[in-house]
C-alpha cells in the first residue's frame, strides 16, 4: 500500500468541495448546476411533454429520456470529440436507468421528460456529478418524485479505499477501481453500482460503507439548493 496521501491533500473519505443552484437556466421547465470539485454538470429538464414518435408512446405512463455531453475542451485529460459518442450514449442510458426509481410518471401518460446534461469541465466522477444535478433539476420542475437520489464515485488507488476520485487518482500509475454509485435518501435503494478496475470483497465492502456518508453529503447540498432557490421565490 502505497498510496497514503492523497494527491490533493484531502483524507480518505473527504469530498472535494461542493456547491449546487436550482433554476439556473430560466428557458427550462426545472434546471440545475452542481459542481464537485473541478467537475460542473447543468441539467435542464423539459416536460411532460407529448412523446413523438407516437409508437414510442406508453398508454399507461410517461417516459424519461437523458442526453449527456461533455463539451469538447472540458476534460482534464485528451480532447473530447464533439458529438455523441458511444461513451456519451451509454451514460446517458446509464442516467436514465438511475433515476427512473425516483420518478412517477403514471399521471402523464405518453409523454417524456428530457433531461439534457452539459459538462463545462470535467475533473473525473463526471455521470455521478451529471445524476446529482438531474435530481435537482427534476425536483426543481416539479416532476412527482417518490425520494431525492445523489450520486458520488468511490475507489480504491493503490490498495487505499478513498472518497470521490479526481483525475489525478483514477490516473494513477498502480492498481485503480472507480465505483459510481447513486442512493435514494429515505429507502437507501442503490439504483447505480458499476465498477472499473479491481478490488477486494474486503475493500467492496469498505467502499459501500464509506459511499454511505459521502452520498449523505452531497443530499445536504441538494436540499439546500433547493431551498435556497424556493426562499428566493417567497421573498
Amino acid at each position: 500500500m502505497v498510496y497514503k496521501t492523497r494527491n490533493d491533500g484531502r483524507k480518505i473519505d473527504e469530498l472535494r468541495p461542493m456547491e449546487a443552484k436550482a433554476g439556473v437556466i430560466p428557458n427550462a421547465d426545472g434546471s440545475a448546476y452542481f459542481k464537485i470539485g473541478k467537475t460542473t454538470a447543468f441539467a435542464a429538464v423539459y416536460g411532460p411533454r407529448e412523446l413523438h414518435p407516437r409508437f414510442l408512446q406508453n398508454p399507461k405512463t410517461g417516459i424519461l429520456r437523458c442526453s449527456y455531453s461533455m463539451m469538447p475542451f472540458s476534460g482534464s485529460g485528451e480532447r473530447i470529440r464533439p458529438g455523441h459518442s458511444r461513451r456519451a450514449q451509454e451514460i446517458a442510458l446509464v442516467m436514465t436507468a438511475s433515476l427512473n426509481p425516483v420518478v412517477d410518471l403514471t399521471a402523464f401518460p405518453n409523454s417524456v421528460v428530457d433531461i439534457f446534461i452539459e459538462l463545462p469541465q470535467t475533473d473525473a466522477g463526471t455521470r455521478c456529478a451529471a445524476i446529482s444535478a438531474a435530481a435537482i433539476a427534476l425536483a426543481d420542475a416539479g416532476i412527482p418524485m417518490k425520494d431525492m437520489i445523489s450520486s458520488v464515485a468511490i475507489g480504491q488507488v493503490d490498495g487505499t479505499v478513498v472518497a470521490d476520485l479526481d483525475y489525478s487518482e483514477e490516473s494513477y500509475p498502480a492498481i485503480v477501481s472507480d465505483i459510481p454509485i447513486a442512493m435514494l435518501h429515505n429507502s437507501k435503494e442503490i439504483s447505480l453500482l458499476q465498477m472499473d478496475g479491481e478490488i477486494s470483497k474486503e475493500d467492496l465492502i469498505k467502499a459501500m460503507e464509506m459511499a454511505k456518508v459521502a452520498i449523505e453529503q452531497v443530499y445536504k447540498v441538494q436540499v439546500q439548493a433547493l431551498k435556497e432557490k424556493y426562499q428566493k421565490v417567497k421573498q
